[in-house]
């Protein structure tokens, strides 16, 4: 099941995603996410997804990211597989939807794209074995790690690359029922295939990686994992369209726009 964010009548809104027909539910996402039966909702009509404002699918508290996930990626860096995942955060206040714009910052003159998996937390997550993530995730989503490739080739730490506004385009919706071991992912700018890989190549699998952040921090409810990138890493340029693609979520598609405009 696709549940999705979305805005009209100058409304947030939740709704099931089918083909491109939107049904509107009375619940929020964190309540869809979290139910076995979406039929317990009311239905409140439906719209065309043409039609509609597509939001973030739900605002995380934080985003936590892993680097170097892909044994094919690795590969192409010609860099050894790491023994434990390797993490950084996203704040909450990068994160846009569908079709909105990806702001290019005056202060970085190289801004790469990153396609990844999205995990989204259904409820406190805390010291959670791999065996019992499943438990803990409601859903899968698409996500692109931007990233301001010069500033974290200067800094030391990667916060500042990686937490501009609008750095985490996340969506277009809310997948409940994936398999995130077998799903091809792959990157498009400009019509033109940029990355192709699938979920199988990951290093660490989703539960894994539940396992291992849970026992350094909380998850909270909504909160998300953006799982690492797959080969095929490049920069993107102001005018540009990208489009990341998970088999069984859909396309996210994002706009490059100046910061001056």
């Amino acid at each position: 099941m696709k549940l999705i964010s979305f805005k009209t009548e100058n409304r947030d809104k939740i709704g099931v995603l089918k083909g491109k027909e939107i049904t509107e539910i009375n619940s929020s996402m964190i309540d869809a996410i979290k139910s076995p039966n979406i039929d317990k909702f009311e239905s409140l009509g439906t719209y065309n997804i043409g039609e509609v404002n597509v939001g973030v699918p739900t605002l995380p508290s934080k985003i936590v990211c892993v680097g170097l996930n892909y044994t094919d990626h690795a590969k192409e860096l010609d860099m050894e597989i790491p023994e434990e995942p390797i993490i950084f955060i996203k704040p909450s206040t990068a994160a846009i939807g569908h079709c909105d714009n990806i702001i290019y910052p005056k202060s970085s003159s190289q801004v790469d794209y990153e396609a990844e998996l999205g995990i989204v937390i259904s409820k406190e997550t805390h010291r959670v074995s791999a065996k019992d993530a499943l438990d803990h995730i409601g859903g899968y989503t698409v996500i692109n790690d931007v990233t301001a490739r010069d500033l974290q080739r200067k800094d030391i730490q990667w916060t500042r690359a990686k937490s501009f506004d609008t750095f985490a385009p996340i969506g277009p919706c809310i997948e409940t029922e994936l398999d995130p071991m077998h799903q091809n992912i792959s990157l498009r700018l400009n019509s033109k295939l940029k990355q192709n890989s699938n979920t199988k190549n990951m290093i660490f699998d989703v539960y894994e990686l539940v396992e291992f952040i849970s026992d350094i921090m909380t998850l909270k409810a909504g909160d998300m994992i953006s799982t690492g990138t797959p080969p095929g890493v490049g920069s993107m340029n102001v005018g540009e369209i990208v489009e990341v693609e998970v088999e069984g979520i859909g396309v996210l598609k994002n706009f490059l726009k100046s910061e001056n405009k």
